[in-house]
């Protein structure tokens, strides 16, 4: 067998992620290696948390980025905050609430489910009534925005409920940091996590986490060790505390830390609520241009988020096909469905640098074009029409 440097194609990233990197990013991985200890690097790491907390809305000390990908910085609140015994409500609504329920669960915690419709946000109803019947709760978890279906969650009202039943929130914020409102001190969510390969725009690897001062406490005063060493909070922050005086814990990845600080600068440049703006503004112009093929949207506008759309595929169209044609043909990576949306639904990307005017029409034109070389039952020629007239008038 031959082997031979790899360089892999070029792709529009319209998927649920990761997202399309831009060159400044890219840049910014292929600048020279130093020390993970070394104290320009230490500057560089106040820094990046500095810039974590503009893009959370949070002044929590206890804001970093795990050295791991968004699945570890939700394995990181858990395993922080959940003892064996304690009992952990936790809402599903798509495929990352059963995520959370398999966290708790090898904590050693019991997890009351509340289960919703996917597609359909977390009803708060439903949850004050498990709340209700669990006066023992002592954590609530939910998603923010469901990578798997498209839907937003009330954040703000379901922390709310939570507390007032004095319970700790645990909240995945993967798919909503940088694209839609998230205010983690304004709503006091206890702990949230997220991932850098969405509306960041940046490398996978990387899941940003923050913990408020509750949270804190409560891991200071655990009962039993946390059960990961690597994860482990209270040793984490001797390397992620602030100052030039750090105690090894571990080799972080220097070069993403380059490319993570590169991506936070790039959000604070253009400012937090004009990039919640863009995703807005971008996803109603997508938005126009599938109505107007007569393609549905499988979450309520009021609960739709802007940078993952979760669309019908048309009767009698093979999903797989599709895709493969987008990908094959035009470079274009959408998103299939998961769990039980799988062969229903595609799930289309519109997050952090992927969210541009050319790839709405890129998009809107490959789909339209291989759906009506298979003759699907929709309307042709009319996407890009309905998305420029959108476009023209913001």
């Amino acid at each position: 067998m031959t082997f031979n440097a790899f360089h892999p194609p070029i792709r529009t990233l319209m998927g649920p992620g990761p997202s399309d990197v831009p060159p400044r990013i890219l840049e910014a991985l292929g600048r020279p290696t130093i020390g993970h200890l070394d104290p320009t690097f230490v500057e560089l790491m106040d820094e990046v948390k500095a810039l974590l907390q503009y893009a959370m809305q949070t002044e929590n000390a206890l804001t970093m980025p795990i050295s791991a990908p968004g699945s570890a910085g939700m394995e990181a609140c858990f395993v922080n905050l959940v003892e064996p015994g304690d009992k952990v409500i936790v809402c599903q609504n798509g495929v990352f609430g059963g995520r959370m329920k398999e966290n708790v669960e090898r904590c050693g915690g019991e997890a009351v489910m509340v289960h919703d419709a996917w597609g359909t946000a977390v009803d708060p109803q439903k949850l004050e009534d498990a709340l209700i019947a669990n006066p023992d709760a002592k954590v609530v978890a939910f998603v923010h925005a469901e990578t798997s279906t498209g839907a937003e969650s009330d954040a703000k009202t379901l922390v709310e409920l939570a507390h007032k039943h004095d319970c700790l929130t645990i909240v995945d914020a993967v798919t909503s940091l940088a694209g839609s409102p998230l205010k983690v001190d304004e709503w006091q969510i206890d702990a949230l996590y997220s991932g850098t390969q969405k509306c960041l725009s940046c490398v996978p690897g990387i899941a940003p986490v923050s913990f408020s001062e509750r949270a804190q406490h409560r891991i200071s005063n655990r009962t039993h060790k946390v059960q990961s060493w690597f994860l482990d909070m209270n040793l984490i922050m001797g390397y992620w505390g602030s100052g030039a005086r750090r105690a090894y814990h571990h080799t972080a990845p220097v070069n993403a830390m380059y490319a993570l600080h590169e991506s936070l600068l790039m959000l604070h440049e253009e400012g937090l609520e004009n990039a919640w703006a863009r995703h807005r503004r971008n996803h109603e112009a997508l938005k126009a241009g599938l109505d107007a093929m007569g393609i549905r949207f499988i979450v309520d506008e009021a609960h739709r988020l802007p940078q993952l759309n979760a669309i019908a595929i048309p009767e009698g169209v093979d999903d797989a096909a599709v895709r493969t044609r987008l990908l094959q043909e035009h470079h274009l990576e959408i998103g299939a469905g998961l769990g039980d949306l799988a062969g229903k639904v595609w799930r289309i990307g519109l997050m952090g640098y992927s969210s541009r005017i050319e790839n709405i029409t890129r998009c809107l034109a490959a789909l339209d074009g291989v759906l009506a070389d298979l003759g699907a039952p929709v309307e042709h020629g009319v996407a890009l029409p309905a998305a420029e007239k959108v476009l023209a008038a913001a």
